[in-house]
């Protein structure tokens, strides 16, 4: 298991992923990460077909300051291809107005093979994160 964090609030442009500044929890070589960056790469090393990969991802998010009010996103992205079914979305009525969001998802990797996820900003404009953290953990 591995977990990332942000602890600051950052905003983050549509369509771009969110930087992970913090490694709270290190895994050994099956997860890998460089300090700042919003990529996670995802090892297949196993005897078995694949890896499979829980991945959860909470935080609080919102329009930044001279934002549009209107629906904001974000999602679990595989190899920057956002993924439908791990996309959290909310409404707030106004800038600044924060609301927690959670998305989770099972990812298998090849054997031998890697992949890299991400939280994508799925939003037609810039929002603010706080308070964020990825957890990455080998479940078989």
């Amino acid at each position: 298991m591995a977990e990332f964090t942000n602890s600051n609030i950052v905003t983050v442009a549509a369509g771009q992923n969110l930087p992970l500044t913090e490694t709270a929890v290190k895994c050994g070589s099956c997860i890998t990460h460089r300090e700042g960056a919003g990529i996670v790469t995802l090892r297949g090393l196993t005897n078995q077909c694949r890896a499979r990969y829980k991945v959860s991802f909470g935080a609080n998010i919102a329009i930044p300051a001279g934002g549009t009010v209107a629906p904001i996103s974000i999602a679990l992205a595989i190899a920057g291809e956002p993924l439908n079914s791990a996309t959290a979305i909310v409404t707030p009525a106004a800038a600044g107005e924060y609301f927690n969001v959670f998305t989770a998802a099972f990812i298998d990797v090849p054997r031998g093979c890697c992949i890299t996820i991400a939280v994508e900003n799925t939003s037609t404009q810039a929002i603010n994160i706080a308070n964020s953290n990825l957890i990455a953990e080998r479940v078989a």
